[in-house]
């Protein structure tokens, strides 16, 4: 039968109130009862899967482990669904990939550099108030959602803080300021009504773009020593 031919027969077997094969399919009534079984292995197996792989599987994943829990579920898919394919690979790809997972966690624990390699290194988004423009368009964070996440940690300005990691698995670190000092509001500029609630500073002012501080008397038309850019504006406390 040519190709045109069987994607006719297709067609023409395609019916929308076909409510049997919409909702059933095309196996045996009897299947269902099989998946139930099925199910129940899976279930075993990724728990058994992630119990062995280590604790980090069930809290925030790195690189190694998110590429793990795909391989999994792409294993483990099929069978649960094929009646035509049994349970056997999908116990044998779970056993591969957890000798996987084992061994790169044990080489990790003994070589920093594989570690970096594997899982991915810290990076500081903010120094002493400042923000390190380069590491965020090395990582693509944008400005904007640095300053979101600050806000959702309580932080209203750039001086507040001392250092903001972002961790290997993209989670956030914050380190506030113990002195705080004068520094860039991270409020949106519309809100006009929260940001006239901030003290504004009579000795620093504050480059827009990233927050570097310098003290006054100073002439705003001058670029930033560490951006570059020429946007200045009052520091606030």
């Amino acid at each position: 039968m040519g190709e045109s031919n069987w994607l006719k027969v297709i067609m023409d077997s395609l019916k929308l109130n076909d409510w049997s094969r919409i909702f059933i399919g095309s196996v045996p009534g009897e299947f269902y009862l099989e998946l139930i079984i099925r199910a129940v292995v899976v279930y075993l197996i990724l728990t058994v899967s992630m119990r062995m792989m280590g604790k980090r599987m069930s809290s925030q994943l790195g690189r190694t482990e998110m590429a793990a829990t795909v391989s999994l579920a792409a294993a483990i898919g099929v069978p649960l669904q094929a009646p035509d394919r049994g349970l056997l690979a999908a116990v044998v790809i779970a056993l591969v990939i957890i000798c996987v997972q084992i061994w790169i966690a044990a080489i990790s624990f003994k070589n920093p550099w594989f570690e970096k390699f594997t899982q991915g290194n810290i990076d500081v988004l903010i120094k002493d108030g400042i923000l390190d423009l380069k590491n965020m368009e090395r990582v693509r964070l944008s400005r904007e959602r640095l300053v979101a996440q600050l806000r959702s940690e309580g932080i209203k300005q750039l001086g507040m803080v001392n250092r903001f990691y972002m961790e290997a698995n993209g989670s956030f670190t914050l380190i506030e300021e113990n002195q705080v000092m004068p520094g860039l509001s991270v409020i949106p500029r519309w809100d006009k009504k929260m940001n006239d609630r901030f003290k504004k500073s009579d000795k620093y002012i504050v480059c827009q773009t990233c927050g570097y501080r310098q003290e006054l008397p100073f002439d705003d038309k001058q670029p930033c020593p560490n951006c570059k850019d020429c946007k200045w504006t009052v520091a606030v406390t």
